[in-house]
């Protein structure tokens, strides 16, 4: 018999959520302004698409399969929520959580925002404070470098520009 008719009675795969950003053991979750602001905007989405799935009966299978997969993405907000400590960047001249920072590496000059893990866009210039290049900047001053170790070795970090204001 061709396995097209065939019934498969077996569970369904359960639906991968990927993990979000890691925190290290013990850290609080450091968040900017508009880093609290943007989770509390994802909860918002998320409680939204949990009340639009349940509302949804035309196919009870995709219907479980989406409120599995939006509960637990609420869960794991939750749980970073739960840990989130607000830290309101004050001017200063020293590197800190906040800060946007130019400096100059072996690749040349680059400018970065140290924000909160969840609000972490390296494609934006928007780094964690867990970062190897936000470790290796924070607590330094302009003029100020640093030496943070890559795959291909060890890059020197000289600080040229610390400014603060909404990430």
């Amino acid at each position: 018999m061709s396995r097209a008719f065939a019934r498969d009675d077996g569970p369904d795969e359960p639906p991968v959520i990927p993990p979000r950003a890691p925190l290290p053991a013990g850290v609080s979750n450091y968040v900017t302004p508009r880093g609290l602001r943007l989770l509390h905007d994802e909860r918002e989405a998320l409680l939204a698409e949990k009340a639009e799935a349940d509302a949804d009966h035309s196919d009870e299978m995709e219907r479980s399969r989406r409120l599995t997969i939006v509960s637990a993405k609420l869960t794991m907000l939750a749980e970073r929520l739960a840990r989130v400590q607000l830290v309101e960047p004050r001017p200063s001249d020293t590197v800190r959580f906040g800060a946007t920072v130019a400096f100059r590496g072996d690749s040349g000059e680059q400018t970065v925002t140290i924000v909160g893990v969840d609000e972490a866009d390296a494609d934006a210039g928007l780094v964690a404070f867990t970062s190897p290049v936000a470790r290796a900047l924070t607590g330094k001053t302009v003029g100020e470098a640093s030496e943070m170790n890559t795959a291909g070795g060890t890059e020197r970090l000289e600080v040229l520009i610390v400014t603060y204001g909404e990430a």
